[in-house]
């Protein structure tokens, strides 16, 4: 993907989920709204609340990854654990994140991009964890029964040309440009229960 494809590819990201913010935005007010009024406490409306913030969540971590990233903005840690925790709160897969400080936006969106391609692994369920020591950032998946795609991985390390992918893998494609964009590289390595990536 050349540069002009990249760059259409993130503005095209981040307008739809800039467009999908403000009408999710309105429902969770509008949620808010009956719950102060009293009719927030049922099992339905819980129901929808939940499934609200889900979305919300999701839209801001899609953003994140799919969208434009700026070197001159940071986030801070504490708000992507946060959308983060949103995402991972219900389902079969736990979060231990331990990001602290602040990031800037495109090491947010490598951290979210690793994460989306760590997650395909333990389709079963299983544990993500994000740690950063000295600089370096590691994502794990841990699980019973990993599903290791070789092809996707070492496309990762440059150890293979960029495969083919469905929707649900594009990830894998955008990972590796955007770690060259910030002069990084992916190291990669797994055992049966557990898979590590490293940048």
């Amino acid at each position: 993907m050349n540069n002009h494809s990249q760059t259409l590819a993130a503005l095209i990201g981040s307008r739809i989920c800039h467009d999908l913010i403000s009408p999710m935005g309105a429902v969770t007010n509008g949620l808010e709204l009956l719950e102060l009024s009293g009719m927030g406490t049922s099992p339905e409306m819980v129901l929808i609340s939940e499934s609200a913030a889900d979305a919300n969540a999701r839209i801001r971590l899609f953003r994140l990854a799919f969208g434009t990233a700026s070197a001159r903005q940071s986030l801070r840690s504490e708000d992507l654990g946060a959308i983060l925790a949103t995402v991972y709160r219900t389902g079969r897969i736990a979060l231990d994140y331990g990001l602290s400080g602040t990031v800037t936006q495109p090491l947010a969106q490598v951290v979210v991009l690793s994460l989306l391609c760590a997650e395909q692994t333990i389709p079963f369920g299983g544990t993500l964890s994000v740690t950063q020591h000295e600089g370096q950032f590691e994502i794990s998946a841990t699980g019973g029964r990993l599903q290791i795609n070789d092809q996707l991985w070492n496309s990762l390390g440059a150890m293979a040309p960029a495969p083919e992918v469905t929707p649900a893998q594009v990830q894998f494609l955008l990972l590796p440009e955007r770690l060259a964009a910030l002069g990084r590289s992916a190291q990669v390595d797994h055992g049966e229960t557990e898979l590590r990536l490293r940048f």
